[in-house]
């Protein structure tokens, strides 16, 4: 069950967009996107707050929630060419990791046998294991790829003895055999874990993982290109995870495990977008944010544009019209 209210957050949705109800279908009919939150930090192991990522996520905006948001660039309006609903927040008690996870897993796959793409607002890194996981229980085990952003692996085994922490889902999932290793994309790992038998276990799983310097080296969009050959090969879908702390803290400060080196908020918001236009996304996370550690709402702010960033994406997809990033703003405007 998904509710709003002040345990978890003033009653609003996402931008004003309609509500629904996952767990009735009737309500969710004709959506091409459901926004979830999952207000979860129970998985953290430094700076809690990400419960409160969802609110800042939906709200954290200096235009009217108006349910229209043209983008310059892709000419399109996310809010209006697609149908897009907000179901509310999943009952995610923070002390009750064994409860709230599956919780997130039911709501997610309700979203997705309805025909939806399920948007998951984060909440911590844990919740990508019952969301992907959600995904996969309806698509089919095997048959969804990740692309994963994040200075952080997140293949962790057991972690201050828990199973479930925000640093070991990718490990979860791929153990299930909900997702294949081999088809498993990290974009924008640095900094000073894992430690080395976790790097040999994701090696042994033939996952592929681009570290900041590679990146740096070989260029981003390379990066991705090769990434893109890998996650569409023999999968049906793409399952796009985005820990906001991919960004260098100067981007998004407002995370529990800041790691200085990371990408620009400009390449993670072209990213998103070009993923959203050349791949079958069947499912988003926006994780890790944290908003009591947030600076004038710098990291709620660019979270909420990786949401609509991504849906922008998504309607320029289904139109049909291919998009050319070179073409001035006004070209496509009869001015004398």
């Amino acid at each position: 069950m998904a509710r709003y209210g002040p345990q978890f957050g003033p009653d609003i949705t996402y931008l004003g967009v309609d509500r629904c109800d996952h767990t009735d279908p009737a309500s969710m009919a004709g959506a091409d996107v459901v926004v979830l939150g999952a207000p979860f930090d129970g998985g953290t192991s430094h700076r809690p707050g990400t419960r409160f990522g969802p609110q800042a996520i939906r709200m954290t905006d200096y235009l009217p929630h108006d349910g229209s948001r043209p983008s310059l660039a892709l000419r399109t309006d996310g809010l209006r060419d697609l149908r897009v609903l907000d179901a509310g927040d999943v009952e995610m008690y923070s002390g009750d990791i064994e409860t709230a996870l599956p919780a997130l897993r039911a709501a997610v796959a309700d979203v997705v046998r309805a025909g939806a793409i399920p948007v998951v607002l984060g909440g911590d890194h844990s919740i990508a294991f019952p969301d992907a996981g959600g995904v996969a229980d309806v698509l089919g085990h095997g048959r969804v790829s990740m692309i994963h952003f994040d200075a952080h692996a997140d293949t962790g085994d057991i972690e201050f003895g828990s199973l479930w922490g925000h640093g070991q889902p990718m490990r979860r999932l791929i153990e299930s055999g909900a997702l294949r290793g081999d088809r498993f994309l990290q974009i924008g790992l640095r900094g000073y874990w894992p430690p080395p038998e976790t790097l040999d276990w994701m090696a042994a799983q033939r996952m592929r993982s681009y570290e900041m310097t590679e990146i740096g080296h070989r260029g981003l969009q390379t990066c991705l290109t090769e990434a893109f050959a890998i996650a569409t090969d023999e999968c049906d879908g793409v399952f796009l995870s985005v820990d906001i702390d991919v960004c260098d803290p100067g981007h998004a400060p407002g995370t529990g495990t800041p790691e200085p080196g990371g990408l620009t908020a400009r390449e993670l918001l072209d990213s998103v977008r070009r993923i959203c236009l050349e791949l079958p996304v069947v499912g988003i996370d926006v994780v890790e944010v944290s908003p009591p550690y947030d600076h004038a709402d710098i990291t709620a702010a660019l979270a909420n544009r990786v949401v609509l960033e991504a849906l922008s994406a998504i309607a320029r997809k289904r139109s049909g019209v291919p998009f050319d990033p070179s073409l001035p703003l006004l070209a496509d405007r009869n001015l004398p």
